[in-house]
């Protein structure tokens, strides 16, 4: 996909839109000239277009269903990197009005292929010789497959309890997975950044800020909702450190400056109760939150800080910052299970916010959960075994009449 296809234009200050830089080189560590004396506080940038020069009814005419997040290249930044054929995921309706977007159907079977089509393609536009990753997971395996398709080095640094599959994932694509300590992966990070000089896909700052073109990838899924089931009144989202819910809710707000819409949905955050940065910095009024984190299977979106992102997400779009139970994330797993869809626990966040607000208003349109990833990622799915049957048809009819199947 040629350089010149997007409209990319520079990168603008989250924490003062005023304050505007050029669109290269990416700023991996936040905006250099906002955030507290202090150093407590940091705030992200975002890519900004010359949204003049867009074509909607171009950009959203029907097309062939397939993977690639070059059909909406011209609002990304420059698609450097080769693709897997990320992005068309289906918009599956598990009941009337209530759909879930399942993510779980990328290439790395996460919605983080979005983001590191997008961080990958900055890194060969810098001429980096790899990626640097701290990664529970998802973002490592998804960095790790689009370096090796773009032919770069990866280094994950991980945490000591890194599920056997996904540790397997990761290898598979040559990576160099380092399982370290939770509170060393960051400080390591930024020394393989900067003695190394790979290229950092995750945060490098006190609250997060993250890349800059890594939530750019993550419109497309707002981009992808409205072709499938329009404008929804609302959206729910399983959130870590809120990039998905900014790119989410900044796909709609391009979808209204470009005329297809007259409003942006509400987007509601899905934390975990375990943690709930963000949650607690909507509370208090704050740009961002430190917290501190309890146990939770839900290791994907247990997060000890938050960042502006999320902030600007949930209030601006009039969404609620939602924090749920590991026994409501299980809920929501199993009834996604039971409509054919086998989602991570973290991934069933979405479904769970909704279902905690009780039954959902359609009055303003669909609802649509978010769902990010695969049962696969679980914690302990690779040590899963179903107990042997004797092969005699009373033993079989006494396990079909303890599962409820009966003549």
């Amino acid at each position: 996909m040629p350089a010149e296809d997007s409209l990319a234009t520079g990168q603008r200050s989250l924490g003062d839109p005023a304050l505007d830089y050029p669109l290269w080189p990416p700023l991996t560590a936040g905006c250099p000239r906002t955030g507290t004396g202090t150093g407590d506080v940091s705030y992200p940038v975002e890519v900004d277009y010359a949204y003049d020069e867009a074509d909607p009814a171009g950009l959203f005419a029907p097309a062939p269903v397939r993977g690639g997040l070059e059909r909406w290249a011209p609002l990304l930044p420059p698609l450097l990197a080769p693709g897997l054929g990320e992005g068309a995921t289906a918009t599956v309706e598990i009941e009337p009005g209530v759909y879930v977007k399942d993510e779980s159907r990328n290439p790395t079977w996460s919605h983080k292929d979005r983001l590191n089509r997008c961080t990958t393609s900055a890194a060969v536009g810098v001429g980096a010789p790899g990626l640097a990753v701290a990664s529970s997971g998802n973002h490592g395996a998804s960095a790790a497959a689009y370096a090796a398709r773009a032919g770069l080095r990866c280094v994950v640094f991980t945490g000591p309890d890194l599920p056997p599959n996904v540790d397997a994932f990761l290898n598979a694509y040559g990576a160099v997975v380092l399982p370290v300590p939770w509170e060393d992966r960051w400080p390591l990070l930024r020394l393989a950044v900067d003695r190394l000089g790979l290229h950092p896909v995750s945060n490098l700052t006190p609250t997060h800020t993250g890349h800059a073109y890594g939530p750019e990838g993550y419109k497309t899924v707002a981009y992808e909702i409205f072709q499938d089931v329009g404008l929804p009144s609302a959206v729910f989202v399983p959130t870590g450190y809120g990039e998905l819910l900014f790119g989410v809710w900044k796909g709609f707000t391009e979808l209204r400056r470009l005329g297809l819409t007259d409003r942006v949905p509400r987007i509601h955050s899905c934390e975990t109760a375990a943690s709930g940065p963000l949650a607690r910095a909507i509370a208090e009024g704050l740009p961002a939150a430190h917290v501190t984190v309890r146990p939770s299977d839900a290791y994907s979106i247990t997060s000890p800080v938050s960042g502006y992102r999320g902030v600007l997400a949930v209030r601006e779009s009039g969404g609620r910052a939602l924090t749920l139970s590991d026994g409501q994330l299980a809920d929501a797993q199993r009834e996604l299970a039971r409509a054919g869809l086998w989602a991570e626990l973290s991934s069933a966040a979405g479904l769970a916010g909704l279902r905690s607000l009780g039954e959902p208003d359609l009055s303003e349109g669909p609802v649509v959960c978010v769902s990010t990833s695969s049962g696969f990622k679980d914690l302990g799915v690779g040590t899963r075994r179903t107990e042997p049957v004797a092969p005699d048809w009373e033993t079989v009819a006494r396990r079909l009449r303890a599962a409820g199947i009966t003549a």
